[in-house]
């Protein structure tokens, strides 16, 4: 496939002021691309579709879009294995499809922003076949390669997360490779400078062509301990399935030596530097780890010569209640002060959150009130495809299963299918007007489609209209955005906290539980009604009465 010319650069950069810290309070939206439009047909997204259907992101008011994998790959972890860097796998189109939609977006005032999966690549990757070919050849320690135990076992106790040893058998090497996701994933050496260069060099092609930040995939997963040391068992008191499903025994260890490791914070620094090259660019990090997630992300992101922001699973697992999120977020404050997070309660590798969190029956209050708390907390918004439509998961047989991780450990963990499936446009249009294709490459769930966009758009009270207005009363408020956080006691089920910027103060008040509830501010603390979308409470004298699931904002 041959390169298409370089985009010019977004408007923005020609026509005013560059600003660098668009990405503090942004709300980016995630767009899964197999599952969102597809335009030839085939039943897979592609991205003319995605970029057919960019009016709408823009009309609901976030500031990116946000594409999970679109690179070469055998899609043995659909796109997550990459063959090659710097192309468009055919499933989604060409280069020129890309820069297309990167225009496009740009012209919509959508900044985009594109997963960088770079802890490992596919096995099919050219890299890997020339490392795998000797021991002796020029990409020879390209990938993290070591001998057995002298009878014939792997190197160590190193556990995959989708099951199994971390290590493979290469019989031309004679050497086990590390794998720390599929066998057909192995891991980037990224202990060898030509491995970090190169990879740099890849992330400069995208940049080049005009993309304004990148995702980073498993950032925490960069190194491992080259002296190949047993993980330990992890500590009774600090078992947690945050990372990995309950039924993985990769809970059991707790990680100290294939990944979180010291020297990541090194190349971070020299990936910063790449990214300061050009200026208004952004980099959020995945962080993965059931035991230091808040630690790291205040390694990853504190100062300003490491990463911008960075998520953790804390939202994406985990109870809806306000005693844990009283503790996230004054852990987070007290952990990582000086670093800034990105928050998601959906994405593409979780249970939608409307099904992992909701009281039966309250669908509907739970869905605004998880939207106004995302839209209300302190950090960068993630809001995955479908979330601004109150979808919940969808219920797959086996049959139509087809992610390796779902597979592998059926029945007890279903994978990730089922919060991959198409977007729904059209309620009464075939596959939701997601394709005309007879079958695609997931099935478009019926009970999805009478939450389709169509019987949503323009209708007063809808969840969609209502994302909307959080996201215009988000704007609205600076202190929502980019401010300063403030726990208040928590009282029974009710959440409480202030956001401040500059002279803005906002009071935020949530009952996360299923019946009504009353909450008393502190002492001369009388709010004014800051006109928050849905809310129905008032502040009478200090003391705030919540519907289940309700809640207050006011203005101080």
């Amino acid at each position: 496939m041959t390169a298409s010319p370089l985009m010019t650069s977004p408007r923005n950069t020609q026509d005013a002021p560059i600003d660098k810290d668009w990405w503090r309070g942004a709300v980016i939206y995630q767009i899964y691309p197999r599952s969102f439009q597809d335009q030839d047909g085939d039943g897979i997204g592609d991205l003319v579709g995605i970029t057919s259907r960019l009016d709408y992101v823009a009309d609901l008011g976030v500031d990116a879009i946000w594409l999970s994998p679109v690179f070469t790959s055998p899609m043995r972890d659909f796109g997550y294995d990459v063959s090659n860097y710097r192309d468009i796998d055919p499933s989604f189109g060409t280069l020129e499809d890309f820069d297309h939609l990167v225009q496009k977006a740009h012209s919509l005032g959508l900044k985009v922003i594109i997963d960088q999966v770079i802890s490992h690549s596919s096995d099919k990757h050219a890299w890997f076949s020339e490392s795998r070919l000797s021991r002796t050849n020029d990409k020879a320690d390209w990938y993290v390669w070591a001998d057995p135990k002298p009878d014939g076992t792997p190197p160590n106790n190193w556990l995959s997360i989708f099951g199994g040893s971390a290590w493979h058998w290469d019989s031309r090497r004679m050497q086990y490779y590390l794998h720390n996701f599929l066998v057909q994933q192995p891991d980037l050496n990224f202990h060898n400078p030509d491995v970090q260069e190169a990879l740099l060099g890849e992330m400069r092609f995208w940049l080049e062509r005009g993309v304004d930040g990148f995702r980073l995939d498993t950032v925490n997963f960069y190194f491992c301990s080259l002296g190949f040391e047993d993980n330990p068992v992890v500590k009774a008191e600090d078992f947690n399935a945050s990372t990995a499903p309950a039924v993985n025994p990769y809970n059991f260890q707790e990680h100290v030596y294939d990944k979180s490791r010291p020297e990541n914070l090194a190349f971070l620094r020299r990936l910063r530097a790449l990214l300061d090259e050009y200026p208004g660019r952004t980099t959020v990090g995945e962080i993965g780890d059931s035991q230091h997630q808040l630690e790291l992300m205040a390694q990853y992101t504190s100062g300003d010569d490491l990463l911008h922001m960075a998520y953790t699973f804390d939202y994406l697992g985990g109870d809806f209640s306000a005693s844990h999120f009283h503790k996230a977020i004054e852990e987070t404050e007290a952990k990582a002060p000086d670093g800034w997070i990105c928050l998601a309660f959906s994405n593409h590798d979780v249970v939608r959150h409307v099904s992992r969190w909701s009281a039966h029956g309250q669908e509907e209050a739970f869905t605004r009130l998880a939207a106004t708390l995302i839209m209300s907390m302190r950090g960068s918004v993630c809001l995955y495809q479908g979330e601004e439509l109150g979808l919940k998961e969808a219920e797959l047989s086996y049959a139509d299963l087809v992610d390796p991780y779902g597979i592998e450990f059926w029945p007890e963990f279903k994978g990730r299918d089922g919060c991959r499936t198409p977007m729904v446009w059209q309620s009464h249009a075939h596959n939701g007007a997601f394709s005309t294709a007879n079958r695609t490459w997931l099935p478009v769930p019926a009970e999805h489609l009478i939450h389709a966009v169509d019987t949503q758009h323009g209708v007063e009270g809808s969840v969609l209209e209502y994302y909307r207005a959080m996201l215009v009363f988000r704007q609205a408020h600076p202190a929502l955005a980019k401010g300063s956080i403030e726990l208040l006691p928590v009282e029974g089920d009710v959440l409480a906290f202030i956001r401040q910027h500059g002279d803005e103060r906002l009071v935020c008040v949530f009952n996360m539980g299923e019946s009504a509830a009353a909450y008393r501010l502190p002492a001369g603390m009388l709010p004014h009604d800051a006109g928050c979308p849905g809310v129905n409470a008032a502040s009478i004298d200090g003391e705030i009465d919540l519907e289940p699931f309700g809640a207050y904002i006011g203005t101080l």
